[in-house]
């Protein structure tokens, strides 16, 4: 499998951490939580965090504390197809494919849920054909990029596809959840909406830069389930967020990679790049203390954390786009996603 192109997309109004805190205690729910509770938001949203501002699908940051289950439902309906359509065109449009072209689509989220599903509505505003194959998967949290290309690899190799639309798309804003808990209270802080698009194709695209795909392994730890996950209250998802998290993310992604580059003969100093979800400043932090690595070596991670927060699956879309953008030294990148489970993907890329 190949990467032919990538596309992103983000809703159009961005706001900054001193928006949000300014926004937040000017709002109702300051009243409705505990000071201690605030002092968490503000040390989050005023300090730094490796966050700068957010993109969010709502005119006004006062929408965001409408919070019941009809007002975020239909907030997730109006953009997730919207975001999700955006960067599938952008990635066609790089591909210089025409839809007709794409034999089959697949599209990840957790922050919403649609049926028939989003695929449906992808196939419409992108003028795919009628007969085109589709998938949509879901509850796979901040890890859905990876799944959604092993499904895509799979499709390709199987010969029942040439190429193969891949996309995640969060509206974050439409899981927004309120309350004293902190885990909650960071979650509120950190997450950002948009989507991610890549062309997957079963040949080498003429004219482009190679990105094949290589050895993968996945990795579900059940026994860590409730360290981060949705859960569901008053009809809507409320994100559970505990401190063990980043230890987490760290000691599976060097799991994954691990197993995957003794499968493929390959050592960690052969990695020339790292394409890697971040959940956070902390979790960046983690990740690179596990791994021994250079600051430098998550630069993209982190600079798309600071100009739109966590994307949750779409962001690795957004750090593998900066790299390609910035023509990346080649050699063997490695992509890892990690979230809700708890779960953690890994592949390599062969990038010449």
């Amino acid at each position: 499998m190949y990467l032919n192109a990538v596309g992103t997309a983000l809703p159009e109004r961005r706001y900054t951490k001193a928006e949000c805190w300014e926004a937040f205690a000017a709002s109702d729910w300051y009243g409705r939580l505990e000071a201690r509770s605030h002092a968490i938001a503000k040390m989050v949203l005023r300090r730094e965090n490796g966050i700068e501002a957010r993109w969010l699908a709502v005119d006004s940051l006062n929408e965001v504390f409408a919070i019941d289950p009809d007002t975020l439902h239909r907030r997730f309906a109006a953009h997730a197809p919207r975001l999700a359509g955006q960067a599938g065109r952008i990635a066609l449009s790089r591909a210089a494919l025409d839809p007709a072209a794409i034999d089959a689509v697949v599209v990840s989220t957790c922050t919403g849920n649609l049926c028939p599903g989003l695929s449906g509505y992808v196939i419409e505003r992108l003028g795919l054909r009628s007969d085109v194959l589709g998938f949509d998967l879901v509850g796979q949290g901040c890890a859905g990029a990876l799944p959604n290309w092993q499904l895509a690899n799979a499709l390709l190799g199987s010969q029942q596809c040439e190429h193969v639309l891949s996309i995640c798309v969060e509206v974050c804003s439409a899981a927004m959840y309120l309350d004293d808990d902190p885990g909650v209270l960071i979650s509120a802080c950190l997450f950002g909406d948009g989507a991610g698009a890549a062309v997957l194709s079963q040949q080498r695209p003429a004219n482009q830069r190679k990105v094949k795909w290589g050895e993968t392994t996945s990795l579900t730890n059940p026994n860590a389930r409730e360290s981060l996950r949705f859960e569901h209250r008053g009809g809507m998802l409320r994100n559970v967020l505990t401190r063990a998290v980043p230890r987490l993310a760290a000691q599976h992604a060097e799991e994954v990679l691990a197993a995957t580059l003794v499968r493929a003969g390959l050592t960690r100093d052969q990695i020339t790049g790292w394409i890697m979800h971040a959940g956070g400043r902390d979790v960046l932090l983690a990740l690179q203390d596990q791994f021994d690595m250079n600051p430098l070596a998550l630069r993209y991670s982190r600079d798309a954390l600071r100009d739109y927060g966590n994307l949750s699956s779409a962001f690795v879309y957004f750090v593998l786009d900066a790299a390609l953008v910035d023509a990346a030294p080649g050699g063997w990148w490695w992509m890892s996603s990690f979230g809700a489970g708890f779960t953690c993907h890994g592949a390599l890329l062969s990038v010449e």
